[in-house]
């Protein structure tokens, strides 16, 4: 061996945990150690839970869900706020010929028309003069728009085979 290129040897060198103080020696070649975790304390060792956060890790993560909750809320509050039930119907842009036939036939809100729809489908707002299937999709496609939910129209026809 080449002489004075190793390090020097500390045979009786302290190591201590700073979670829990436990010191223990060891062979080693600096007089003292600290380390941040070690059987005593560790979870793994111990069955116990217990988070090991060293360098606010979880803290940055918590934050994080709660600026997530807080947008998710925040967004379902001007959801909310788009899909009033009483919404006029002039305000979904639909013509003004279309708003007068739907105003003559006590269909002045939102709400009236998805009560229209959950209960006859497609047919009962058909059923009125002068509305056809344009129109139709035309109203459909301002609620979809708008972010109203529309009942789901079951096929009641059987296709043939």
């Amino acid at each position: 061996m080449k002489k004075e290129i190793h390090p020097e040897w500390y045979p009786d060198a302290v190591v201590t945990c700073v979670s829990c103080g436990t010191e223990w020696r060891t062979g080693a070649t600096v007089p003292t150690m600290q380390t941040e975790i070690c059987a005593n304390c560790h979870p793994f060792y111990t069955g116990q839970q217990r988070i090991v956060d060293t360098e606010g890790r979880v803290d940055t993560f918590m934050k994080r869900l709660r600026m997530r909750d807080e947008i998710q809320n925040r967004l379902d509050e001007e959801r909310q706020a788009l899909t009033p039930p009483d919404l006029p119907l002039s305000e979904l842009g639909l013509s003004k010929r279309h708003l007068n036939i739907l105003n003559e036939n006590d269909i002045n809100v939102v709400q009236d028309v998805l009560d229209r729809l959950a209960s006859d489908g497609d047919d009962a707002i058909l059923s009125i003069s002068g509305i056809g299937r344009q129109a139709l999709s035309d109203i459909k496609k301002s609620l979809r728009a708008r972010g109203y939910e529309l009942p789901v129209q079951e096929d009641s026809e059987e296709v043939a085979e």
